[in-house]
């Protein structure tokens, strides 16, 4: 392989862009234009069937009818069986007029509808008009077949076109199908279609349900003692709220003993936890004590005895044995002097009594909170019993709204089965059947219809050719859209020489060597006379060609300076998917182009393998080898003009093609250290048993020509996969382009203009 320098990364211009999957506007207007024959033919076409159509056909009579449905009540309610009016008066949601119209055209284009009709008319009558057997299917297809059944949008009006043949059969059979589509419409919105025993089971059904729920809902209050949820609920705030005032006053209370006794919770523990007997006992000290100390204060201070009188002695000593026992019996209430109760009982109102009044207030406290402790403990309780209640309470409503739904239902039943159908009706014909006519209007309008079929399906036609069928490579942007390859030039498909041509300066290899076939010089000169498959002119001048193959050159040399590919010789390959591509006359132009751009040397190698020649001549002489032709001593008679040297590789025998990959990598080494500026290969076609795609690998750029509608796109994907296995570097020319589309409205930047 050639010591080729790692590429820097490619020019915005060269890289290939991102994959495109979706139709452009370009691939419309490309396959519009280039089958705009076959368009034009569908177009013809369809406007010769309108023609025949006009003068064959012969325009149906019809009959015109309009029904308003006035759908505000139903023998059915349409809330449902919940609904808290649920009789037969019942709105229609505005939501729901669209599925109650389409539910009566349903009807009307039914085929039972169509049987009715023709029972009652009779199918001879129907189609008398026609050709063919009798029968009453065929005639009841023909009714539905040519019943028109339209309804405006948002609108209650259902409009009924009939068309016959038969003028006097128009009106006749419409009149038909209104009627019998009123019978058939009461009949499928009865009620009685639900079934009257399925009505009646329901409703004992939920008769049923109803008492089981509300045996279930009084058991669960007996049991939770709750004869109303909300009185329970009543009841309970009523008494905390009570307790708590009580318990608030009584706290109140005991703070102002707590007062009294200066904090010490000592001796109220004491009384608090003291037994019953014992708590009376001490009570009966204290009432004592006080007694005793209130006659002392009046011995002293009303009757003025002195403390030695008999009385005040006697009634001490008495005193003094009572708190001697109260300390013995009641250790931590020994300090409550009589004296000291006396004066609370008369200068705190918050203990009336002294120690007497605590004891009762101190058992109503705890009296207090312990009522208050099973109120919410039975109220936590019931709450139980009460969302159970709850729950029985709402599905005893449920059933019961149900069971007043099936029971009005079954009522209205009754009702609608005396009546008898279509005795209540929701449906009025404002419009009777009209007497027969030609709308003319629609038969012009299904002309015009058939006329622009024939557009459309030329339309159609063309896209699903251009854009799936055909899988051609055709336009430059599918190189880089659907093929993901790099396109380096498209060259359009010349049927003669363009009147324009600039002028330009000879070139001999593509001009003037077409004297011996055989020779090196000429030995392209077939393929190179003309490009795209169309001949050079009269003097043989393609001229017109030069501008192509000198952006080829430009193109080239862009993208080797924007790898950073500057080491001499550069190594080019030529080559297609199939012969006839042009490989050869555009191998011949690029060299022909790059031998002008300087004092180097361009050298083309003609790789015709499958050709089993001899010796090659050019000139009357034995042609130039490739060997020699990279010795500077040998290679005069490879020279065509100045700096442009061509030499042919022939294949010898059978075994050239095989030895060809090792021999041309030996080679390599000779390639490098010629003085060739580029050394370009005119090689044969990628195929699986070519060794194109091996050479390939060894070149610095292999050119692949496409020929345009003929390559097909898959054919070139898996030749360009070939030649990537061997790691080759592709650029594509498309060649033999033909441009359909107008200049101002093509989409391919690189397409001729």
């Amino acid at each position: 392989m050639t010591n080729r320098q790692n590429p820097a990364p490619a020019s915005p211009a060269a890289a290939a862009p991102e994959p495109v999957s979706f139709i452009t506007l370009g691939d419309i207007y490309f396959a519009l234009f280039r089958q705009k024959w076959l368009i034009l033919i569908c177009m013809l076409a369809g406007i010769a069937a309108g023609i025949v159509y006009f003068f064959m056909a012969v325009p149906p009579y019809q009959s015109e009818a309009r029904m308003l449905i006035r759908y505000i009540q139903d023998s059915r309610s349409a809330s449902g069986p919940n609904s808290a009016n649920n009789n037969t008066q019942t709105t229609i949601p505005s939501d729901l007029a669209d599925s109650i119209i389409n539910a009566e055209m349903a009807i009307l284009i039914s085929y039972d509808l169509a049987q009715m009709v023709v029972s009652n008319i009779g199918p001879d009558r129907i189609l008398a008009a026609y050709h063919g057997p009798v029968s009453l299917n065929r005639a009841a297809s023909y009714v539905r077949d040519n019943l028109i059944v339209e309804a405006p949008p948002k609108s209650a009006i259902i409009q009924l076109t009939y068309q016959h043949p038969d003028p006097s059969m128009v009106p006749t059979v419409l009149r038909e199908v209104v009627a019998d589509y009123l019978l058939k419409s009461a009949q499928v919105h009865q009620a009685g279609g639900t079934s009257y025993d399925f009505l009646n089971e329901q409703a004992s059904l939920l008769h049923d349900q109803i008492v089981q729920t509300e045996d279930d809902l009084r058991a669960a209050k007996t049991n939770a003692g709750i004869i109303s949820v909300e009185e329970s609920d009543k009841t309970f705030s009523t008494q905390v709220s009570t307790i708590e005032e009580e318990l608030f006053q009584s706290d109140a209370q005991l703070a102002g003993y707590q007062a009294l006794l200066k904090g010490d919770t000592t001796t109220i523990d004491s009384l608090r936890n003291m037994p019953v007997e014992k708590l009376d006992k001490y009570q009966r000290i204290c009432d004592r004590l006080d007694f005793l100390s209130r006659r002392q204060n009046e011995y002293v201070t009303q009757l003025g005895y002195k403390d030695g009188n008999v009385r005040v002695v006697a009634g001490q000593a008495e005193i003094d044995d009572l708190k001697k026992e109260l300390a013995d019996e009641y250790p931590g209430l020994g300090g409550l002097t009589t004296a000291a109760m006396g004066t609370a009982a008369q200068t705190s109102p918050l203990a009336p009594g002294g120690i007497g009044g605590l004891i009762p207030l101190l058992t109503k406290i705890d009296i207090l909170k312990e009522q208050l402790k099973q109120i919410w403990s039975k109220a936590a309780d019931e709450d139980l019993a009460k969302s159970k209640i709850n729950d029985l309470e709402r599905k005893r409503q449920i059933l019961q709204a149900n069971y007043e739904y099936f029971s009005t239902t079954l009522e209205q039943t009754r009702i609608d089965e005396a009546l008898g159908p279509g005795k209540v009706s929701n449906i009025s014909v404002f419009e009777s059947p009209t007497p027969p006519f030609q709308d003319l209007s629609k038969f012009h309008k299904k002309i015009f219809q058939i006329m622009a079929g024939g557009l459309g399906a030329g339309i159609a036609l063309a896209l699903l050719i251009e854009l799936l069928l055909d899988q051609r490579v055709k336009r430059p942007g599918e190189i880089e859209s659907r093929l993901h390859l790099r396109l380096f030039l498209s060259i359009p498909h010349f049927k003669r020489r363009p009147q324009k041509a600039l002028p330009a300066a000879a070139r001999p290899l593509l001009e003037g060597a077409a004297e011996s076939p055989n020779s090196a010089g000429a030995g392209s000169s077939g393929a190179l006379a003309a490009i795209g498959g169309a001949p050079a002119d009269a003097t043989g001048d393609n001229s017109f060609l030069y501008p192509y193959y000198d952006t080829l050159r430009d193109r080239l040399i862009s993208y080797f300076e924007s790898v950073n590919l500057t080491r001499k010789p550069k190594l080019v390959a030529v080559t297609s998917t199939e012969k006839g591509a042009g490989v050869s006359t555009i191998a011949a132009g690029l060299a022909d182009s790059l031998s002008e751009t300087g004092d180097g040397r361009v050298l083309l190698v003609r790789m015709n393998l499958d050709e089993d020649g001899g010796q090659n001549f050019f000139n009357g002489k034995p042609a130039c080898e490739l060997d020699d032709a990279l010795l500077a001593e040998k290679r005069d008679s490879a020279l065509v003009h100045e700096n442009l040297y061509v030499v042919e590789e022939i294949s010898r025998g059978d075994k050239r093609p095989r030895v060809l990959p090792k021999r041309f990598a030996a080679l390599v080494p000779k390639f490098k250290a010629s003085d060739y500026d580029y050394i370009i290969f005119d090689m044969p076609p990628v195929s699986q048993t070519s060794v194109t795609a091996r050479l390939a690998g060894l070149v610095d750029m292999t050119l692949l020509v496409v020929e345009s509608e003929k390559s097909n796109r898959e054919v070139v994907r898996q030749a360009s996969a070939l030649l990537a296995q061997s790691k080759a570097t592709v650029g594509v020319v498309l060649n033999k382009t033909r441009k359909y589309v107008p200049a101002r409205l093509h989409q391919d930047f690189l397409e001729e203009g």
